[in-house]
């Protein structure tokens, strides 16, 4: 589907895309080609209106174990100047798939450290196998999570962040979805299926109410609820009710049909 090196883009259903890290020789590692092809993806899905979801995986043992070596070892050279710019690479490539409107699901079927951490908090949702460990290991080498912290701090919570940001420990599966950073934990022969299901969901749904609904999440976390809010979210349930979508799907449910976007779907 595509001509990217180091990941793999497919196409399983006319609304759902793929993107797979494609390093497992290095663990699907962060360098500067890996985060502009993940950034440019997610870009372009943001402009396709026939597509739903994104599941966002990898090849090998490890999800993604946070920044090349190679690529480390490129860095302790560089200014500071230098170190400001290539971690505004990371930053935007975090964006992209934060501000994507489509439901990213990640699938964590194995080891994920490091800005990997970041690049799953970046998800919508999060399905990992019993097997996946976690751990934000920058303080071990001397560095701290800054450029991730803010979509980590916000996925995982702020005491856990507090904890797992000093101490570099890493934490399990089972551990993650109980500080309600992952969502569902199964075996990794069963992890195709549960995110199967997952999109599934997602794409008998309106289109147009699932980005809605996406970006309502963003828009309201951590607000007061003060008039200006309030104003807010009934604007929005008035424009969605008066759009097509929400008229098509009124009178489906009311009249007992299926929607045009399972009909069509």
């Amino acid at each position: 589907m595509s001509s990217f090196t180091m990941l793999e883009v497919t196409r399983p259903t006319p609304h759902v895309v793929q993107v797979f890290l494609n390093r497992p020789d290095v663990r699907n590692a962060f360098n500067e080609t890996l985060i502009a092809e993940l950034r440019d993806a997610f870009t372009g899905f943001a402009s396709d209106t026939t597509l739903r979801a994104v599941v966002l995986g990898g090849y090998g043992k490890t999800f993604c174990a946070g920044a090349d070596l190679t690529w480390m070892r490129a860095m302790a050279d560089y200014t500071w100047e230098e170190n400001r710019a290539d971690a505004q690479g990371l930053a935007d490539m975090l964006w992209a798939i934060y501000a994507c409107p489509l439901p990213v699901i990640g699938r964590i079927h194995g080891d994920c450290f490091g800005g990997g951490v970041g690049l799953a908090a970046v998800c919508d949702i999060l399905v990992a196998a019993d097997v996946a460990g976690f751990c934000l290991s920058e303080a071990r080498v001397g560095l701290l999570p800054a450029t991730i912290s803010p979509y980590v701090v916000r996925a995982l919570g702020e005491q856990a962040s507090r904890r797992f940001f000093v101490t570099a420990e890493r934490f399990g599966a089972v551990q993650a979805q109980s500080l309600g950073f992952v969502h569902a934990v199964c075996a990794v022969d069963e992890l195709d299926a549960k995110v199967g299901e997952i999109v599934t969901s997602i794409v008998a749904n309106s289109p147009a109410a699932v980005r809605a609904c996406k970006e309502l999440v963003q828009d309201v976390a951590h607000r007061p609820i003060d008039p200006a809010l309030r104003d807010m979210t009934a604007r929005r349930i008035a424009d969605i009710r008066a759009s097509e979508q929400g008229r098509e799907g009124v009178q489906a449910f009311l009249q007992k049909r299926k929607p045009s976007w399972v009909q069509g779907g």
